[in-house]
Order: C-alpha cells, then structure tokens, then sequence
C-alpha cells in the first residue's frame, strides 16, 4: 500500500503535505504534487493535512483508478524535484478544488503517461 496524490491537487497545489512528511517523498510536478510509492512509508500523516482530499491510500481507490494514479505519481516524481518545505498554494486554488476532470485539462496533454491503463 501507498498514499497517492489524485485529481484535486491539480491546481490547487497546497504543501501542508509535504512539511508533515517524515521521509520527503513529494515532489513538485508543475501543476501538482506527486507522492513516489516507492520512498512513501504509508504512515498517513499527510492525507489529513491536505484541505482538498487529494491524498488517498491507494487500496481506497478501484482498480483502473489505482493503476492509474499509481503511475502518474510513479513517473512524475521522477521526472520532477522533491519538495519539502511548504510553499504557499496558487493565488487561484480555491476556485480549482473540485472542479471535475483536471488531470484530462492539464496533465495528460502536457506529461505523457506511459500505459496508464495498459499493463
């Protein structure tokens, strides 16, 4: 299991994450944070912390879901810099939080994800 970084972090972007991290496992993917599977330790002290619900514990979401936000958090932090302190969110965020399908309006046409729903 691993916690993973969904849709509503897209534009919204606050950080109150990545100051509770104990193992620095965020990392900056432009328009949204992303959480490395591989380094997360699944202790959960970062989803309360997210005001917009955009941290889930992977076995939450279903299967297709999973996969897919399994890899695009897989392979943007490895492309991108790890974030530790907390930065102020976007000026815009609050009109961003739960507006439907932003990883289709922003992420997807600029970041490639390799296979999302191939395996």
């Amino acid at each position: 299991m691993t916690y993973l970084v969904i849709d509503n972090c897209i534009k919204c972007k606050h950080t109150d994450c990545v100051e509770v991290c104990p193992v620095d496992c965020f990392y900056d993917a432009g328009d949204m944070l992303v959480i490395n599977p591989s380094e997360c330790i699944d202790c959960g002290v970062c989803e309360p912390e997210c005001p917009v619900d955009a941290i889930v514990l992977d076995d939450s979401l279903e299967a297709t879901e999973k996969e897919k936000w399994f890899k695009i958090n897989e392979e943007l932090s490895i492309t991108s810099n790890v974030i530790v302190d907390k930065l102020d969110p976007p000026i815009d965020a609050p009109k961003w939080d739960g507006v439907p399908n932003k990883y289709e309006m922003f992420i997807e046409k600029s970041i490639p994800i390799t296979d999302i729903t191939d395996d």
